[in-house]
């Protein structure tokens, strides 16, 4: 079986900061190696993944200069990709909407994972587009599109990779993007009233400038908050792996929270507000917390106690990059066997 898995051109798969959508790729793409699957990774030149790596632009190009920019260059970029995978591979996975409408041009089954929030003018693009067998990364997200009927596959990382350090330090961490349903200003307010210093590592995108300068920029001051800009993956796993818990304090509906099962991996427990897949993705009580509000995450950090040896074995047996790859190697399998199938029956009518 040979797979493409076809990321945007514009970040390195993997990411060498932001990129929760090309460290999926990444991971997954060496985790089906694992399992005898060939894989042509589509990138850019620049990517590192442990696959074979095929670009037509050879350099990552992120932030974008204009959403318009982005959205010929990824379609430039996709063309280009289906057009080399169909003569090669068996199934082409794709992981954006922009490439959907591309699974009309080739014979080959088109997989689609589904990253993003439920956007109605998105969902009636994938219902025109029902050759495409779509995957949910979350029940919650697949409960949302149920007129996509896709199966539910869990985000999963490569354990080894993340540090596990049993015991923690002083500090709770806060990774992801600087806005407010991220709930950055929410994890200021629980540090300063548990008394631990917070660490926070993230993008600031322009559209969330002013956010960042009235809500967290007052109160950075190298001590009790600290601000480290956007963390590469060693900084982030160190960040991660030596913190007493991760934050996760959002006002959304979260499709998946990777970060949620990198500070797993790690042995650091999450506390997080409820939303979307959150109570899938943390075992309330053994992985971490999931609190309805500031003063319940305060309570939890000031009371409970969390087993970093049995946090890192949740996450090995829930969110695994090889559990993960497995079921989506059931997938392509199903994909192909249909797809066999179909290809006789034709012949058979074609003879009749």
């Amino acid at each position: 079986m040979r797979v493409a898995l076809i990321a945007s051109p514009f970040i390195t798969v993997p990411p060498r900061q932001y990129g929760g959508t090309e460290l999926f790729i990444a991971d997954l793409a060496e985790a089906l190696m694992r399992l005898g699957v060939e894989v042509s990774v589509y990138t850019n030149g620049q990517s590192t993944v442990d696959a074979d790596v095929r670009w037509c632009y050879a350099e990552q190009q992120w932030p974008l200069p204009s959403e318009s920019f982005g959205t010929w260059k990824e379609i430039d970029h996709t063309a280009w990709a289906v057009s080399d995978a169909q003569r090669e591979c068996d199934i082409i996975h794709i992981s954006s909407a922009l490439a959907v409408p591309f699974a009309r041009l080739s014979s080959r089954p088109f997989v689609c994972t589904l990253h993003h929030p439920c956007e109605p003018l998105l969902t009636e693009l994938y219902e025109r587009n029902n050759e495409v067998t779509y995957v949910s990364i979350s029940r919650h997200q697949a409960s949302l599109q149920p007129s996509l009927t896709s199966s539910v596959v869990h985000h999963g990382v490569d354990i080894g990779r993340y540090p596990f350090v049993p015991k923690k330090q002083p500090y709770l961490c806060f990774l992801g993007r600087i806005c407010p349903i991220k709930g950055t200003h929410h994890a200021i307010e629980i540090a300063r009233r548990v008394g631990l210093p917070l660490k926070i590592a993230g993008e600031i995108q322009p559209i969330f400038k002013d956010y960042f300068e009235t809500e967290i920029r007052p109160f950075i001051d190298g001590d009790h908050v600290e601000f480290m800009g956007e963390a590469d993956l060693a900084l982030k796993r160190e960040v991660l792996s030596h913190a007493t818990a991760l934050l996760f304090p959002i006002s959304w509906n979260e499709p998946f929270g990777l970060v949620m099962i990198e500070a797993m991996a790690c042995g650091t427990p999450v506390i997080a507000f409820p939303g979307g897949a959150v109570e899938e993705v943390v075992k309330d009580g053994v992985s971490g917390r999931i609190c309805r509000d500031v003063d319940e995450a305060t309570s939890s950090l000031m009371h409970d106690v969390f087993d970093a040896a049995v946090i890192r074995c949740y996450a090995r047996e829930c969110f695994s990059a090889g559990t993960m790859a497995k079921r989506y190697y059931q997938i392509y399998s199903d994909l192909l066997g249909k797809s066999i199938s179909n290809e006789l029956l034709k012949r058979e009518e074609a003879t009749a």
